[in-house]
């Protein structure tokens, strides 16, 4: 299970042109298994997300990027974080998955979300629906892609999806686990504890980590799951370096890419976790105190630097007593 992941969401760089950008997401990679990591993620999303960037920003498509890290990396487990089931029938998904986990010998993890970004899928052409259609969708799919992962045979005829005796062949090479990723207390939670291995929180105030994990121990009492067999991890977005007047430097450089403002650049501050080693090591040992598992983290605006990301596994390690 995830103890330490770090995502790579950005894929805009000060001095990177567009035909070298994968290049750079690949040192990341390898600079985070380097620093003790023990997940990569990377978002899947075609447009760029609001407080990263702007949509016509560059964005890979994921398990594309993620088969390729996986020539790249040797121990790291890759997965989306997380993957949007609207995108996707779920019987393709249990194969793409599958088949990330044949291609990187192993280290495969599903990573599923009921899907959020409204402007993507309009201007795409995917059905954004309703909310309640998103969370059945999801619970269809992961009634579907479960099974198969497990080997299974499976039919459903549910109200969004309908499959008859689907097959996965050749089964994963290795057990994959799947993550729920979302903060819903109601539907996301309970999911979790009916079908998850993982919980992954996404970014909000840590001082409503405690109230999610009371939710998931109650769904796990209702269902008979025993709580003990799910980890949860919560992710953060960071920006670290070795002193503040280094930090103050990676943020103007990103910020003149980006075309931040004044009062963008100060909003950006607000969201994350900012600083030097000891602020950032403090803030992260804050998060963990709490009572969670394990983080995945980012560094949105400087992980392009991958003395950054030696850094933050440092930190990072110490917070999940690594």
């Amino acid at each position: 299970m995830t103890r330490l992941g770090y995502q790579i969401p950005n894929f805009t760089y000060p001095g990177v042109d567009n035909a070298d950008i994968f290049p750079n997401v690949i040192a990341q990679a390898k600079a985070a298994e380097a620093a003790g990591f023990d997940r990569v993620f990377v978002m899947d999303h075609f447009y760029q997300l609001p407080g990263i960037g702007a949509p016509e920003e560059p964005m890979y498509e994921c398990y594309t990027a993620l088969a390729a890290l996986a020539q790249h990396t040797e121990k790291v487990r890759l997965s989306a974080l997380v993957t949007g089931n609207t995108y996707r029938n779920p019987t393709l998904l249990a194969k793409t998955i599958t088949a990330l986990d044949h291609v990187s010998g192993g280290r495969a993890s599903l990573g599923i979300g009921a899907g959020w970004f409204e402007l993507e899928h309009d201007s795409l052409g995917y059905d954004f629906g309703t909310f309640t259609d998103r969370f059945e969708k999801l619970e269809e799919a992961l009634q579907i892609i479960g099974p198969m992962l497990r080997g299974e045979r499976v039919s459903l005829d549910g109200k969004h999806y309908q499959v008859t005796d689907a097959v996965n062949s050749p089964p994963p090479v290795s057990k994959i686990p799947i993550m729920i990723g979302g903060n819903g207390e109601k539907k996301t939670l309970r999911m979790v504890a009916q079908y998850a291995d993982e919980s992954n929180l996404a970014t909000g105030p840590i001082e409503e980590i405690p109230r999610k994990l009371e939710a998931l121990d109650a769904h796990c009492e209702r269902l008979d799951r025993d709580r003990s067999e799910i980890k949860v991890t919560k992710l953060q977005m960071v920006m670290v370096a070795p002193t503040m007047e280094e930090a103050e430097a990676d943020l103007a450089e990103v910020a003149g890419v980006k075309g931040w403002n004044d009062e963008v650049v100060e909003m950006v501050k607000m969201i994350l976790i900012y600083g030097d080693r000891d602020t950032v090591g403090e803030k992260l040992q804050a998060c963990m105190d709490t009572g969670i598992d394990g983080m995945t983290i980012n560094l949105a605006a400087n992980g392009h630097n991958t003395d950054r990301i030696g850094l933050l596994g440092e930190i990072g390690l110490a917070a999940v007593g690594g």
